[in-house]
């Protein structure tokens, strides 16, 4: 049996973070409803709109079953997902889930007519891959115990953390299902979650992303 990947599937763009779960030889499960997540081996928060995500949570019942998971099993989270998993954010109409001792900035790199495309460091692949910023937020803050796994050199040629790891909990503020390259996917589940990403398609994976 293939290890089994939730998706939060409430808002934003878990389609592609499902095709790219696919792409690795692993079963994506979409998940809105409580319940869903109990055969879960690890879930994914995808981008989109976090205020309306965590309004989402609270009507549909699943926040109390989300933020047992979050601290429980693998999670991944992009972009929005970094809100609601960070320690605080403002401008939010509910507490966030508190998983990830960091502070953001909602919306810091400015509208969606701003987005961006950079050339991240990923310092636990020992090399650069694309990160798309689509009203990313910006990490303003580190807490004891968060290693920073990725950064962005900025224009001074100092460098800002867009990917923070604690333990089994990885946040990035960018969208790596948007591009072609899988290894940060293919990392989170097998490096992190410790899940047995098939062989023979992971390293398929990994050769169209470095070609991309």
């Amino acid at each position: 049996m293939h290890p089994r990947i939730g998706v939060l599937s409430l808002q934003g763009d878990f389609e592609r973070h499902m095709r790219s779960i696919e792409a690795l030889g692993l079963e994506a499960r979409r998940v809105s409803l409580p319940g869903q997540l109990e055969p879960l081996d690890a879930l994914v928060l995808p981008g989109g709109e976090s205020s309306t995500m965590l309004r989402l949570l609270e009507a549909t019942g699943l926040r109390a079953e989300v933020e047992r998971f979050v601290r429980e099993k693998p999670v991944l989270a992009t972009c929005a997902g970094v809100i609601l998993l960070a320690r605080e954010a403002d401008r939010l109409p509910f507490p966030t889930l508190g998983a990830l001792d960091v502070t953001v900035a909602r919306n810091a790199y400015g509208r969606q007519v701003h987005s961006f495309t950079a050339e991240i460091e990923a310092a636990m692949l020992g090399a650069s891959v694309p990160g798309v910023f689509i009203r990313a937020p910006r990490i303003t803050r580190v807490g004891a115990g968060v290693e920073v796994v990725a950064t962005r050199t900025l224009k001074d040629g100092s460098r800002e953390p867009v990917g923070v790891r604690a333990g089994r909990v990885v946040g990035l503020c960018f969208h790596p299902e948007l591009t072609s390259d899988l290894r940060l996917h293919r990392w989170f589940f097998a490096a992190v979650a410790g899940l047995r990403v098939p062989a023979v398609i992971a390293l398929e994976s990994s050769r169209s992303g470095e070609a991309a």
